[in-house]
């Protein structure tokens, strides 16, 4: 073997060493050298399997799977991928000529193999029975011996050939033929192998014929026609790996044949072993190029010039292309130069190579020539202009610009119909290297022709405007091509992406909502073609596979510098905003219908709504850090993601929708590090009041639901921590409370209640937001309320009276009574589940435990029992209140209520003694109230109102006038000042009308009740 042989051989046995030998074909080798043979004598441990022992290694698998199986062979497939190593093949037949005593000998012991193993006297008296039943015509009994000493003795080759016959005989060929290659691997006969291969090509079982061809070439690797076979067919079936490996079989036979190269590289681009396909292409430029020096080969008969002996110009560009595609851009301009110098004639020029730049082959007289002393001045020489592109190329992406231009300069002057793809990996040049100026032209030059614009042009001439920061125009660009195509995903990401920095979020959230429903609407990949039951049947192997094969391109990211740029740009708006919209609050504030405070408010909700979109879709403003804020260009690298949690990503920036429990165990867990407290120029502060300001207007003007969603979402974000999470809240309750959304006013008092615990404030803001109304009430008296106040109403008075009992929970940050507890039920206990600490230890975060029993906690739930009208529920817990706070005139005039209520009941038994109590409860009430001169009207009115319930008319008239006496008083000062005059003209009328007083009540409708 010549030098240059051993040195590609080298080469190929490294390309293939990667590539194990199968596993189950090792397991089957190894349980069969573990058991005894009488084909030969034992090798030792030092035993090396030769192709024969590997192909009945491959046959003792076959019957292993079948064993396992069915009995039936039809139901073994072999799923796995059978690619055999032909060098390692090669290798063991080589290994064994050495070992020989000559040449093409055969060592002893392969002819024990031949002979084949020693059967039983019972096997062979089965076999003989069998083949004489075979010769009698009774085919079925003579298959039912065959597969009898099958099962007995699967390696004795006789029975597979009688049971082939049998099958054929019956009229089963599918079957005969599958029956004979499982006997082939028992002969060893590659002229077998061969024909078995053909006759599975026939009958369309591709797989099964490819794993024979791969038999053939292990037995006679020599079979360069079995390679060239084994290697089409697995292209056809996708296999590019046994392709690549029967092609460099073929290579090494017939190296640097153009043939093989033209053929292998396509398979090898698939394998995306680029870098192996360059050396073989390298090799054989080098080959030719020694072989022929003067660049061309002439044929001596006709005269015809084959250029570089057949390695031609579009070899060099294929080999350039390679090295770029590598990123050796300077061994792709190498081979340019020098390759074309060499089809050109001039390879002793080598003094060309010396230059750094492409002079030689310079157009005109665009380089300026210098004045020193030994410079080359520019060659001229013709240059096929595929190949000069590849040098723009290669220029362009070794920043080498200036050289890359004047390349593509003169590529860009050919005509863009005809060289379209040249234009466009220029252009693809420009932008990998961001010189989005240079790239952009390009694009829109292909993108203007009706030939060469495609919907991949627009979106690059788009990415081009974005990176220019020509938002607009990219937002025009990314527009057409979604009309063109609404199921561009990609360009609606993108475009998405520009309407965020444009500060259009909801425009990107609609895009965003668009791809997400398009990807899970997306049907999914079908399995292939069907496989009909005859194929799985019949065939050895499963012969449809599905290959899912996937490539995701990352998004394209804005750089540093342009983040920079573009968040320096909206402080400066936002700024800008601000200050719009401090001067616009003065007007706004006028009373309405005063000049110019219509016009003012509908700009400043205008100028209003932008910063607070703004805000909200701001993702670094929402994040679940204890530090908070950390400002907007400090950011972590990100990995890169695919296409779904990009869309899932962006999602979540513009709209994020967190748990508000999870926020208030957050804001609970006391005071956190201090992050950045100006967000674009503006203070935390004044973010808040601008919000809280915008969701009041948006709710005066009849938006509640906008504005509940605003400061709903603004409860998630790094604003809201602490103090803040209650200010938000209490406007929540303030715009529900103005809107009559009496459950939203129930649900964040509630949070409010849990998390102030002992605290009246909240409890007191609850009773103030539900002050009157029917639905106000229907609130009030909900369940869940009742449930919830019962438990505090049980923690309160435990702490006062047993404290020890109280335990501290550490995550939910509240004083909870012991899960253990009789009586209590589920929802008592889920407030209080985490870690507990008892009362005794110190516990900073703790809320301080009352000394003194709250009446607010009992008197509340006893109102709420007076409106459902349980009166006797009522009495006993506003009784306690009295018991707690005895000079308070609302639990007076509450029990009042409650005993006047007991006794108009049929269940009362005693009635004076209510009504009396009552009266006495509403005394008291009136020596608390006498102090105050504004609440006498309300004194006069609750005594009158409670004689007109008993039916004495004579003494609630007396009241109900003296209401009305000192409402004429007040509206002399006020005119609008009517204190309770209507509600006392009201139930006076109807005493009025119900004694026959209808003139007098005439008057009161004219006097109060008339609009």
């Amino acid at each position: 073997m010549s030098s240059d042989e051993e040195e590609y051989s080298s080469d190929f046995e490294e390309s293939t060493a990667s590539e194990d030998y199968d596993s189950g074909l090792e397991e089957a080798e190894a349980s069969r050298r573990a058991r005894p043979s009488s084909t030969g004598p034992s090798t030792g441990s030092s035993f090396v399997p030769t192709i024969e022992g590997r192909i009945e290694g491959d046959f003792d698998r076959l019957v292993q799977s079948i064993r396992i199986g069915d009995s039936d062979a039809n139901s073994a497939l072999l799923t796995k991928d059978w690619d055999l190593s032909i060098e390692d093949q090669e290798a063991v037949f080589r290994e064994d000529l050495r070992a020989a005593s000559g040449v093409g000998k055969r060592r002893g012991g392969k002819k024990g193999r031949k002979a084949g193993i020693q059967l039983s006297h019972q096997v062979k008296a089965l076999i003989g029975e069998g083949n004489q039943a075979y010769v009698d015509g009774n085919v079925t009994k003579a298959t039912r011996i065959m597969q009898e000493v099958i099962r007995i003795e699967p390696r004795a080759p006789a029975p597979w050939s009688v049971l082939a016959n049998c099958y054929s005989d019956l009229g089963q060929p599918d079957k005969a033929l599958q029956v004979r290659i499982m006997g082939a691997h028992l002969h060893h006969d590659a002229e077998e192998w061969e024909h078995l291969a053909r006759q599975s090509r026939e009958k369309g079982f591709n797989r099964q014929s490819l794993y024979c061809l791969s038999k053939v070439c292990s037995l006679d690797p020599e079979n360069v026609n079995a390679f060239w076979d084994r290697a089409f067919l697995a292209k056809e079936l996708g296999e590019h790996r046994i392709a690549r490996n029967s092609l460099l079989a073929i290579l090494r036979r017939h190296q640097h044949d153009l043939t093989v190269l033209e053929e292998i590289r396509p398979v090898l681009i698939e394998l995306n072993d680029i870098k192996l396909c360059a050396e073989l292409f390298d090799k054989a430029f080098q080959y030719y190029a020694h072989q022929y020096p003067v660049g061309h080969l002439t044929d001596p008969k006709t005269g015809a010039v084959l250029p570089g002996g057949g390695f031609g110009l579009m070899e060099l560009l294929a080999l350039a292309d390679m090295y770029n595609s590598l990123g050796e851009h300077d061994r792709a301009v190498h081979v340019i130069r020098v390759g074309v110098r060499w089809l050109q004639g001039r390879q002793d020029q080598r003094f060309w190579d010396a230059c750094e730049d492409d002079r030689e082959y310079d157009v005109g007289t665009g380089r300026p020539v210098g004045s020193g002393v030994g410079e080359l001045l520019p060659g001229r020489f013709p240059l096929d202009v595929n190949a000069r592109h590849r040098l723009a190329v290669a220029r362009i992406r070794m920043r080498e610009f200036e050289e890359g231009a004047m390349h593509a300069r003169i590529v860009l002057e050919q005509d863009i119909v005809h060289y379209a793809p040249l234009f466009h990996e220029i252009a693809d040049a420009y932008f990998d290297r961001q010189m989005y100026a240079e790239a952009k032209p390009i694009y829109e030059a292909l993108g203007h022709d009706a030939g060469t614009s495609s919907l991949d042009v627009l979106i690059q001439v788009a990415r081009c405007h974005h990176m220019l920061g020509e938002l607009k125009d990219a937002a025009e660009v990314y527009e057409t091509v979604i009309a063109a195509d609404p199921s561009a995903n990609d360009a609606k990401m993108r475009l998405a992406e520009v309407y965020e920095v444009l500060n259009e979020p909801r425009k990107a959230l609609d895009l965003v909502y668009q791809v997400i429903d398009s990807r899970r609407r997306k049907p999914r990949e079908t399995s292939g073609p069907n496989q009909s039951e005859e194929s799985f049947s019949t065939s050895l192997f499963e012969e449809h596979r599905r290959k899912d094969k996937s490539s995701i391109k990352g998004q394209n990211r804005l750089t540093p510098a342009q983040l920079q740029k573009l968040e320096q740009q909206r402080e400066a708006e936002t700024k800008e905003g601000y200050r719009r919209l401090c001067q616009l609050w003065p007007t706004m504030m006028l009373p309405d219908g005063a000049q110019g405070q219509a016009e003012a408010e509908r700009e400043w909700l205008l100028e209003a709504e932008k910063l607070v979109e703004m805000f909200r879709s701001t993702r670094n403003l929402f994040t679940t850090s204890k530090v908070g804020f950390r400002g907007m260009i400090m950011r972590k690298p990100r990995r890169h993601k695919v296409a779904q949690e990009d869309e899932d990503e962006m999602a979540s920036r513009l709209h994020l929708d967190l748990e508000h429990d999870r926020l208030v165990q957050r804001a609970r867990k006391g005071p956190s590090p201090e992050g950045i407290t100006v967000f674009r120029g503006v203070h935390f502060d004044d973010w808040l009041r601008l919000i809280m300001q915008y969701a009041f207007l948006l709710t005066k003007r009849g938006q509640y639901e906008l504005a509940e969603e605003t400061l709903t979402h603004t409860l998630c974000s790094s604003l809201a921590r602490g103090e803040k999470m209650d200010t938000v809240r209490i406007a929540i309750v303030a715009c529900a409370s103005y809107a009559k959304r009496y459950t939203t006013v129930l649900d964040q008092s509630r949070k409010l209640i849990s998390t102030h615990q002992f605290n009246n404030e909240p409890i007191r803001l609850l009773t103030a937001s539900l002050a009157s109304g029917f639905r106000a009430t229907d609130a009030f008296i909900t369940s869940t309320l009742q449930k919830a106040l019962l438990r505090e109403i049980r923690l309160s008075d435990a702490a006062v009276h047993n404290p020890e009992k109280l335990k501290f929970n550490q995550q939910g940050r509240r004083w909870g009574l012991p899960a253990d507890k009789a009586g209590r039920s589920k929802e008592d206990t889920q407030e209080d589940e985490g870690q507990e600490v008892s009362a005794g230890e110190n516990n900073k975060a703790a809320a301080e435990l009352p000394t003194k029993d709250n009446p607010v906690l009992v008197t509340i739930y006893g109102q709420i029992s007076l409106d459902v009208k349980s009166y006797q529920s009522a009495l006993f817990y506003l009784l306690s209140a009295y018991e707690y706070c005895p000079d308070d005139p609302v639990i007076c005039l509450s029990l009042a209520i409650a005993s006047m209520g007991r006794a108009m009941q049929r269940q009362a038994d005693n009635r004076h003694h209510l009504i009396t109590q009552a009266m006495a409860f509403l005394t008291r009430y009136r020596e608390l109230r006498k102090g105050d001169p504004a609440g006498l009207d309300e004194v006069e009115f609750n005594f009158g109102r409670a004689f007109q319930q008993l039916g004495l008319h004579s003494h609630a008239v007396k009241h109900y006038e003296l209401v009305l006496q000192l409402a004429d008083t007040r509206t002399k000062e006020n005119p609008q000042d009517f204190g309770l005059a209507r509600e006392a003209a009201y139930n006076l009328s109807l005493i009025y009308v119900t004694t026959g007083a209808t003139p007098l009540a005439e008057a009161l409708y004219r006097r109060w009740l008339s609009i």
